[in-house]
């Protein structure tokens, strides 16, 4: 190439005499040895890839005190290990092959066994970590009823899984990343640049069909374990009057008739999950909780009446209800309660007119989640407010 700068001085020629060069070189004896060996090394590698692949999942066990099970740790080493051993062949080619072959293995093969211990669903019933470790330790898959610890904690450890490996996708696209740089700058060119970038992106999409998987667990765990316990815990608060006297408000701050039985019951039903759940897991539990607590309660509320004590116990039970779950989670949740917080601003009102203290322009940062048709259904709720006096307001 330097010969060919020095005796060409014309650009055009240059380029000729350049292209002629890699074309010469691209359809030698050599290359075309080398690209055999490649491409050989390439199905030696793809197959190997997933034969260790399968033998990983085949082969998984999940220790005491662990939260995730060895196939993870064992896949994705496998998986870096090879990638990384194709892209120090310096072919492209060769560097993509592998790389489309990790992704193809991760949304297939291994993807797909994950979604698979997600699709029976989580079972019914109470949960004991220890005799679910046993049973599991002994090799004693859920096969019946009587190993439902198992089935739960094989569920558990599944979605903590799919959690690590989503850690696990983004760790391995960076690696590549960093490796395929020194690749490209060893002359792979802008054509491989492409290449090797666009099949990269592909693996970084996997992150995606993870979360599907995960979220798809996670709602499947709302749907059999926490809803079922929800709402009849809930429903118990309607039998709590709130139609209350000055003594019987002083009694309640004395003898709480609903909100701490409640939030121990919370407390007692996330315990069972947390240590079993990751970090992030349980906060993304902690927040589906939240959910159908916010949902069952709401509903609870508008089937019962309210005086002006009443309005202010029930602020109370929902600011102490909110403390408590604000502190089991890092995660948000507060916009959770907007609604039913709402909801307790309407009932504690002295008047019904003082609504218009905070509707429309008078609303400053506050954005309402109640629609007008909502507000004056709350504001009926109280049974101190005159049914005239809601329906003239102008919302």
């Amino acid at each position: 190439m330097a010969d060919i700068d020095i005796s060409d001085v014309d650009e055009a020629q240059k380029q000729e005499h350049t292209s002629d060069l890699e074309k010469m070189v691209l359809t030698c004896q050599l290359s075309c040895c080398m690209q055999e060996i490649i491409g050989s090394y390439i199905l030696m590698e793809e197959y190997f890839m997933k034969e260790t692949v399968n033998k990983a999942v085949s082969m998984d066990t999940l220790e005491s005190e662990s939260q995730t099970s060895s196939m993870v740790d064992d896949v994705f080493f496998i998986l870096k290990k090879c990638t990384k051993r194709a892209i120090s062949s310096g072919s492209v080619d060769c560097a993509c092959a592998m790389v489309n072959h990790t992704a193809s293995l991760l949304e297939s093969n291994y993807r797909d066994v994950l979604y698979s211990k997600l699709r029976a669903g989580f079972p019914s019933g109470s949960f004991d970590v220890t005799q679910a470790y046993n049973l599991l330790q002994q090799g004693k898959f859920p096969t019946s009823s009587s190993d439902t610890d198992a089935a739960k904690l094989e569920f558990l450890t599944t979605l903590n899984n799919i959690e690590v490996s989503l850690e696990y996708t983004h760790a391995l696209k960076k690696s590549i990343t960093e490796e395929c740089e020194s690749l490209i700058s060893k002359g792979a060119g802008e054509v491989g640049r492409a290449k090797l970038e666009s099949c990269i992106a592909d693996l970084a999409q996997l992150n995606h069909k993870f979360k599907d998987v995960l979220d798809y667990g996670l709602s499947q765990l709302n749907t059999s374990a926490i809803k079922p316990r929800i709402k009849p815990w809930v429903e118990t608060y309607q039998s709590v009057s709130h139609s209350i006297t000055e003594e019987e408000f002083s009694n309640y701050e004395a003898n709480d008739p609903f909100i701490q039985e409640f939030m121990i019951n919370l407390e007692t039903l996330l315990l069972t999950f947390k240590e079993s759940l990751t970090s992030s897991n349980y906060d993304a539990l902690v927040s589906l909780l939240t959910t159908a607590v916010t949902a069952q309660l709401e509903k609870t509320v508008l089937k019962m009446t309210f005086n002006r004590l009443g309005g202010l116990q029930f602020d109370k039970e929902l600011r102490s209800l909110i403390g408590y779950l604000t502190s089991v989670t890092q995660w948000t949740i507060r916009d959770k309660f907007a609604r039913l917080s709402q909801m307790a601003t309407l009932l504690n009102l002295e008047r019904v007119t003082e609504v218009m203290d905070y509707w429309g322009t008078n609303s400053g940062p506050l954005t309402w989640r109640l629609t007008p048709t909502e507000v004056r259904q709350v504001l009926s709720l109280r049974n101190d407010f005159r049914h005239e006096d809601i329906k003239r307001l102008k919302l």
